[in-house]
């Protein structure tokens, strides 16, 4: 089979390449990948990931071949898959755990199922995490990634009144239609105490809105986008006023994949895909997200 894998010859360190095709394990299925989704933190970005590495967490395809076990779904069905780790997902097969997948209606297509496993989890988890409710203040940084853009919907969803900050007002664009309330480049613009906040940049703006950050309020740092480092003020965290959770999303994504992919179905959510393009155009779709130019996903179709 052909697959994207880690070259450190080539640009952005990935090329195409002809590879074994994987062998399932006996819960896993065997999925012919239709289209992948890419995020910044399977990216190879030194020689410290060994070449010949396929890349990949988010991949949507059709099963060509059902668990040995029994469980999951049947060769023909059209499913949205997860692998931690290395994944291996940017490839024409993938072997896939029948715990980290779930059954794709006609609705749904496989570019918009690609965009859906880390991103859209991660936001849904976060937001879980912080018990948001309807009346909640909820506050997004790098609301125009895509994780943001899951945040901003599931956080409206929820009920929340929602600020969404973004790096530069072209940004924003489009987040008042998905949900925002408030859109900023910077948390001047909460106008009130936020009683939760997903914050995937860290830097000197997470600083900032603990600031604006209500007593007892609940901070999750999903990422930190901006490279810097935090400095609090003096007590900004004492006695347990704010309470500052690092996330990360886990695994067993079944379940909650299966609900992500629902409201997809249902026209309540939209998955964010700015960029489509066939996987021989990696090396664009790649730099293209490594200089934030992408609103939301870049799905690539494999093939």
């Amino acid at each position: 089979m052909r697959a994207l894998v880690v070259d450190h010859s080539a640009p952005n360190r990935l090329a195409l390449a002809t590879v074994p095709d994987p062998e399932p394990g006996p819960d896993q299925v065997l999925v012919r990948v239709a289209a992948v989704s890419l995020n910044y933190g399977e990216l190879p970005t030194s020689e410290g990931v060994p070449a010949g590495t396929i890349p990949g967490w988010d991949a949507a395809g059709v099963v060509e071949r059902a668990a040995a076990s029994g469980r999951g779904p049947k060769p023909g069905d059209r499913v949205v898959t997860f692998a931690p780790n290395a994944g291996a997902g940017w490839a024409e097969l993938r072997a896939v755990s029948v715990d980290e997948l779930a059954v794709l209606p006609d609705e749904v297509s496989f570019e918009q199922a690609a965009s859906l496993p880390v991103a859209a989890v991660t936001a849904l988890r976060a937001l879980r995490a912080a018990n948001v409710r309807p009346g909640h203040r909820v506050a997004v940084t790098g609301a125009s990634g895509g994780v943001g853009r899951f945040a901003v919907q599931l956080a409206h969803l929820a009920g929340a009144e929602v600020y969404a900050l973004v790096g530069s007002p072209e940004r924003g664009e489009g987040l008042v239609e998905i949900g925002a309330d408030h859109v900023a480049t910077g948390a001047d613009g909460i106008d009130a105490p936020v009683d939760v906040v997903l914050d995937n940049v860290g830097g000197p703006l997470l600083g900032d809105i603990l600031g604006r950050t209500a007593e007892h309020g609940v901070v999750i740092s999903i990422g930190a986008t901006s490279g810097e480092p935090t400095v609090l003020a003096p007590y900004q965290l004492i006695a347990g006023l704010v309470t500052l959770i690092g996330f990360r999303m886990g695994a067993g994504l079944g379940d909650d994949l299966a609900y992500v992919v629902r409201l997809v179905a249902e026209g309540r959510l939209q998955a964010p895909v700015d960029w489509r393009g066939s996987w021989e155009k990696a090396d664009e779709a790649v730099t293209a997200l490594r200089a934030r130019r992408i609103r939301g996903k870049a799905v690539l179709t494999v093939g």
